[in-house]
């Protein structure tokens, strides 16, 4: 049986007097807080109440424990409210891990706004490359992960982006403009190593028809582990790289990448933001996750109602590679 709830029984029959009150007052049957008294006497091998027909008296041995118990039990009571109190509590520290590209473009454009909202709750952000399934050392985790992600994590997914290949201007203008998913093969390509592995064949959906896949044996001219060193070098001319499109936005609106071979994608990112247990989530927690959810989007939907609609046209660009 439930020791503390034996204990409860056993103050309860002392402060209504019979077993009968307790029951009322325990919402219980009799015979059920019958039973408690005795697993509680059973488990501590001495009987702690005389009983009568005409009345209960505590034994030397019940007045002790009764002494000491009511103090153990209100304790308990000051401690639960405590922590009911912390987990509404908008204050406190908020540990959060990411990765470097989710930290630099998914949480600092947002962290003043947030900080200036709610100042007594302070963020403890780890950046880490490689984002493992040991979540419990955070309050939340914000991690990316490809389409059909099934983890054994209490994941709620915030965002989906399409992954697609871009250029700078100057690089097409050097190297002539691919026309179909083959050419590539033909380019400097820039890729992304995915758990300390370099992929050797890229694979290519249509988004207009996602059951048209092509998948390209590459051997890029440079690797990387990091997406914001993979964009850098496709502005600075080194070559052709997938990217989330959300990641890009802006250098596409403002003309300095291109993108090319639409509507044929890599995959989709997802944006996850995991939790150790989808239980007793603190308030400071749900509240960061609210915000941050809400500000993404419509940042998002912001940028896209700005894009550039001629950000995939490339009227000095001509094909070199036929």
């Amino acid at each position: 049986m439930d020791r503390l709830e034996s204990m409860k029984a056993f103050v309860k029959v002392v402060d209504e007097g019979s077993f009968a009150g307790a029951s009322r007052a325990l919402d219980m049957s009799p015979s059920g807080v019958t039973k408690l008294i005795a697993d509680l006497e059973g488990h501590l091998g001495t009987r702690l109440l005389n009983r009568t027909t005409r009345k209960l008296a505590l034994t030397t041995a019940g007045r002790v424990y009764l002494e000491r118990l009511r103090f153990i039990l209100q304790e308990l009571e000051e401690t639960e409210a405590i922590t009911q109190l912390q987990n509404e509590d908008t204050s406190g520290v908020l540990k959060i891990m990411t990765t470097p590209v989710l930290a630099n473009h998914a949480l600092t454009p947002f962290i003043a706004k947030f900080r200036t909202l709610y100042p007594n709750i302070l963020l403890d952000i780890e950046v880490r490359s490689v984002i493992t399934d040991h979540l419990d050392e955070f309050d939340l985790t914000l991690m990316p992960k490809d389409e059909g992600y099934n983890g054994n994590v209490a994941a709620r997914k915030i965002l989906s982006s399409e992954n697609i290949l871009v250029a700078s201007p100057h690089y097409l203008e050097s190297r002539g403009l691919p026309l179909a998913p083959e050419d590539l093969i033909m380019h400097c390509l820039l890729g992304l190593r995915v758990n300390g592995r370099n992929p050797r064949i890229w694979s290519l959906f249509n988004a207009e028809d996602e059951d048209t896949k092509k998948d390209l044996h590459i051997e890029p001219v440079m690797w990387s582990n990091n997406s914001d060193t993979l964009i850098t070098a496709a502005i600075d001319h080194v070559g052709i790289t997938s990217a989330s499109i959300d990641l890009v936005r802006v250098e596409l609106n403002a003309g300095r990448l291109i993108r090319i071979l639409a509507p044929w994608i890599t995959g989709r990112t997802n944006l996850y933001v995991a939790h150790p247990s989808r239980k007793f989530i603190p308030k400071r927690t749900k509240l960061f996750v609210e915000f941050l959810t809400q500000h993404i989007r419509t940042r998002i939907t912001d940028e896209k109602m700005t894009t550039n609609p001629n950000f995939i046209a490339i009227p000095k660009v001509k094909n070199r590679n036929r």
